[in-house]
């Protein structure tokens, strides 16, 4: 189940890296969970999130990013996955969730959870499965 990066991009981890005003752009101008998001929230997201960038390895240029909220021992949250729209169709969604599940990976987590509206075939591609049982689990919150 291991998605290969396509020729010509990597992922990192560095948040040094992250093109925040790019994200922040994506994120609160064409992704429907977040839209509205203000850039301070965006930066204290980021700050206390896992982040994974995805770049150009010729012009380094970010064209995707992804984030975890984790205790590195129990449980983790993947959320604001997102590919910049003249990058999709190469499955570097694929491969951004599946970097992202390898690098949690040795943490032996017990439960990885995710929300989409639409990207339901990209998450159970990488092995993501609807709940057992959705009826146990509550929010707190907007829907």
């Amino acid at each position: 189940m291991i998605t290969e990066l396509p020729v010509g991009y990597e992922i990192s981890t560095d948040p040094a890296r992250l093109d925040r005003a790019a994200v922040h752009k994506w994120l609160s101008e064409d992704a429907y969970w977040a839209l509205g998001r203000p850039r301070d929230k965006q930066d204290k997201a980021i700050d206390n999130s896992l982040n994974f960038g995805v770049y150009s390895s010729s012009s380094g240029a970010q064209v995707g990013y992804a984030r975890v909220i984790t205790d590195s021992a129990t449980f983790a949250w993947l959320c604001d996955v997102y590919i910049a729209r003249d990058s999709r169709g190469k499955r570097l969604g694929h491969a951004l969730v599946a970097a992202v599940r390898e690098h949690l990976a040795p943490y032996g987590l017990r439960r990885i959870l995710l929300a989409t509206a639409d990207a339901h075939g990209v998450y159970a591609a990488e092995g993501f499965a609807p709940l057992e049982h959705p009826e146990k689990w509550m929010t707190l919150g907007a829907q």
